[in-house]
């Protein structure tokens, strides 16, 4: 099996007397880009900032790089880097210092620092405002700062809470370009609420709800997860949804106009291969047809509903 760079067990955490996380394990090989997904509340930050040694949990264990956070916290870190939500920055400092202070905190070798800063300057794509105070940059650039400030010391693991959380769409293609960029070197966490975003960027998903872990796979077993039920079909020519309620099969029709239908079936390739006969024989002229996926929304609901 492939060597992991996370694992953790059997982890919980309590906020006064309620449960924020209940019983989490799972384990994370190196390379790849892992999404942390759920909606706000469900406990993923509490789990980022267990991880990233921000937060001591109240039960379980972190082991990163084969090392136990809760034995050498400090051994641990140097392992990881974190972009919290929103990026710590210090707005009188300019993007070169700031960079340099990150990389000392990170214990990089005085002798590597400027080295280490050109280079994230560089992957970044920030070397032209190296001069510039942080808070004169704009939310999107200000973001790749604090990308940068995690990756200044060449961790194995990355993690990323919300990254694209308020930028424009232009921004967000260019963030997400970089993450997977730095993927193809390292491990990455990403933490996400929006459902297209794990989609976009992430191989692997690992969804939690109300404190659990509620899902486990790849990009592809998570939307395949809840087998579909629909066939989006497009006449030319169609005939009422009372001769196509009656094809053998179907158990619903949806009108979506435009002579389309959102047809609900028994076995999806039985009832494809009777409606394009009938098509054929009955000259509906067939334009589209096609199983649909559900989309990312319904899979997450009926997670969800598993999970409680």
């Amino acid at each position: 099996m492939e060597e992991s760079i996370v694992r953790v067990e059997h982890l919980s955490h309590r906020y006064s007397v309620q449960w924020a996380v209940r019983d989490v394990s799972f384990e994370i090989p190196r390379r790849g880009i892992y999404g942390l997904l759920g909606s706000n509340g469900a406990g993923k930050s509490t789990v980022m900032n267990i991880m990233c040694g921000v937060l001591k949990q109240t039960e379980g264990d972190v082991i990163i790089a084969d090392i136990n956070t809760k034995q050498d916290t400090i051994a641990a870190k140097r392992h990881i880097g974190f972009l919290p939500q929103k990026p710590p920055l210090y707005g009188d400092l300019t993007v070169e210092e700031y960079l340099t202070h990150a990389a000392d905190l990170r214990w990089v070798a005085p002798r590597e620092v400027k080295k280490a800063v050109d280079e994230v300057l560089e992957r970044c794509a920030i070397s032209h405002f190296r001069k510039r105070l942080l808070k004169n940059l704009s939310g999107g650039y200000q973001q790749r700062v604090g990308i940068a400030q995690a990756i200044v010391h060449k961790p194995d693991l990355v993690v990323f809470d919300e990254p694209t959380n308020g930028l424009d769409p232009n921004q967000i293609v260019e963030i997400r370009h970089l993450i997977k960029s730095i993927a193809e070197e390292r491990t990455v966490i990403l933490s996400t609420h929006i459902l297209p975003e794990v989609q976009a960027t992430c191989d692997h998903i690992l969804m939690m709800d109300h404190g659990k872990l509620v899902f486990v796979g790849t990009v592809d077993e998570f939307d395949n997860y809840i087998v579909p039920n629909t066939i989006f079909v497009h006449l030319a020519n169609a005939p009422s949804t009372d001769v196509l309620a009656r094809i053998e099969g179907v158990c619903g029709i949806e009108e979506l106009g435009g002579q389309q239908f959102r047809i609900r079936f028994t076995d999806a390739q039985e009832v494809i291969e009777r409606i394009v006969d009938q098509s054929i024989e009955n000259h509906w002229r067939l334009l589209e047809i096609r199983q649909e996926k559900n989309s990312l929304d319904t899979i997450f609901a009926k997670l969800t509903e598993k999970g409680q």
